[in-house]
């Protein structure tokens, strides 16, 4: 484990962030941890979501704007024949439709409208501000805020595999794209409703959650390495 100080000065930290964290949850276990203030993440995971999240300390909090700007890449499941208010389970499912009828063909063929630039309308649930307040938090009190569609690109959108009512999926993306809005619309677009069940970021340009720390791992080590500094000024 590298020194306390080189954080200080400057790293970038590959996470795999848990379910149910938030990324500023991350942030913080990083900043108590190795006691530098300075330190960041380059593009918010839902809490309900896992994978791969960057953080940055020190010198380095200044390339989180680089990082944000890279594609990213998801891998997930949508379930369809029903929708949820926040288009995951963060609130629970209503409307739902027959979807006996869907074929292998029609769920594949889906994806086409969402493949390239388009205008997305993000979740009324989400963080984004509106005249200084948060939606969700109008979202929560049962207020529908107008707001534009911002454009978006999808490189790829994949479906790896067909588990009806659930759909797996892979996405190649551009940044600023929600993918619970994506479920939300790809459900519409087969008649049936749709939210996202499940979502993991797997790739932010060439960082791989493969290569990423779990939040346990890296706090074990990096008390071992404090209670060695602890030991070796005692002797």
């Amino acid at each position: 484990m590298l020194p306390i100080q080189e954080y200080s000065e400057g790293k970038v930290l590959l996470f795999d962030k848990p379910l149910k964290w938030t990324s500023f949850n991350v942030v913080s276990k990083v900043r108590y941890l190795t006691k530098v203030k300075k330190v960041g993440h380059a593009g918010t995971l839902d809490p309900l979501a896992t994978g791969l999240l960057i953080v940055c300390t020190g010198k380095f909090t200044k390339k989180i704007n680089d990082y944000m700007g890279m594609p990213k890449e998801y891998t997930g499941a949508i379930t369809l024949g029903s929708t949820t208010p926040s288009f995951d389970l963060e609130t629970e499912p209503e409307n739902f439709k027959e979807i006996s009828h869907l074929t292998n063909q029609q769920i594949i063929a889906a994806t086409e409208p969402f493949k390239g630039h388009f205008l997305q309308y993000p979740p009324q649930h989400s963080a984004i501000k509106k005249d200084g307040k948060r939606l969700y938090e109008s979202a929560r009190q049962g207020i529908v805020v107008e707001v534009a569609p911002r454009p978006v690109t999808i490189y790829e959108f994949e479906i790896v595999s067909i588990e009806l009512p659930v759909v797996h999926f892979r996405v190649r993306c551009s940044t600023g794209t929600y993918i619970r809005s994506l479920a939300n619309d790809f459900g519409a677009t087969l008649s049936v409703g749709g939210y996202m069940s499940s979502l993991c970021r797997t790739k932010i340009g060439d960082f791989d959650v493969k290569d990423a720390l779990q939040i346990a791992d890296f706090e074990t080590e990096l008390r071992a390495f404090s209670a060695k500094l602890i030991e070796q000024e005692e002797q």
